[in-house]
C-alpha cells in the first residue's frame, strides 16, 4: 500500500489518482451514504477542493483506499472558510450550526480534517490496516504542513484508531447524525507521540 499527499501542485506526478480519489468519494458519500454534495461525472467535490487544501489518500497504485482532506482554518474562497467553521455560521444546511462547544478557531497551527472515508471494497481482511494507515499519514502531513492541532467532524469511532496510533482526540462539540451516521467535532492534538 502507498500513502500520498496530493495538493494541486503534484497531482500531475500522480496520473489519475485525484480524480479516482473524488470517485471514490462520490462512491461513499453520494452513492453509499445519499448524502446531497456537488457532483459531476462520477465525482463528488465541493467549495473546500481548492488550491488551500491537501488530500491524503492510501492506495494500491491507481486504487484508492482511503481518503481525506485537509484544508487551513485560515482558509478563504468567496465568502467561505473551512468546513467546520461554515457550518457553525450558518452557511451549510446539512450540518447542524451547534456543531462546536466553542467558537470555530482560526490559526495557522489548526488545520480542518474532514471528508474521511474508506472506499467500498476494500477487503475486510486489509480495513483496519488502511485506516491505521490513513491515520498516520494525516497525521504526519499535517505536521509537515505546521499544523500542531486538527479539527474535524468525524464518526465517532474515530478517536478508538487514534489511541492505537498514539494520537489524543478531544470532543469539541456534541454529537451529532449527519447523513444517519454519528459525527462529532473532535481537537485533533499532533503534539503526542505517534506509535
Amino acid at each position: 500500500m502507498q500513502m500520498t499527499t496530493l495538493s494541486f501542485t503534484n497531482f500531475h506526478q500522480h496520473g489519475p489518482l485525484f480524480a479516482n480519489m473524488l470517485k471514490a468519494r462520490h462512491r461513499t458519500f453520494v452513492d453509499g451514504m445519499n448524502w446531497d454534495l456537488p457532483s459531476a461525472d462520477g465525482m463528488e467535490f465541493d467549495q473546500y477542493d481548492t488550491a488551500q487544501s491537501r488530500w491524503v489518500c492510501v492506495h494500491q497504485g491507481d486504487r484508492v483506499l482511503a481518503g481525506l482532506r485537509l484544508t487551513p482554518t485560515t482558509a478563504r474562497c468567496g465568502v467561505y472558510s473551512y468546513m467546520v467553521r461554515d457550518a457553525q455560521r450558518g452557511l451549510l444546511s446539512s450540518i447542524p450550526a451547534n456543531l462546536l462547544d466553542d467558537p470555530a478557531p482560526i490559526a495557522p497551527h489548526i488545520w480542518d480534517a474532514n471528508r474521511l472515508f474508506v472506499a467500498e471494497g476494500v477487503e475486510t481482511d486489509i480495513r483496519h490496516q488502511v485506516q491505521l494507515l490513513l491515520m498516520g499519514h494525516m497525521v504526519r502531513s499535517a505536521r509537515a504542513l505546521g499544523a500542531s492541532t486538527l479539527i474535524g467532524l468525524l464518526p465517532i469511532a474515530i478517536p478508538r484508531l487514534g489511541r492505537r496510533l498514539g494520537i489524543d482526540m478531544e470532543p469539541a462539540g456534541p454529537v451529532m447524525k449527519i447523513g444517519g451516521v454519528a459525527h462529532r467535532c473532535f481537537f485533533v492534538s499532533m503534539a503526542s507521540k505517534m506509535h
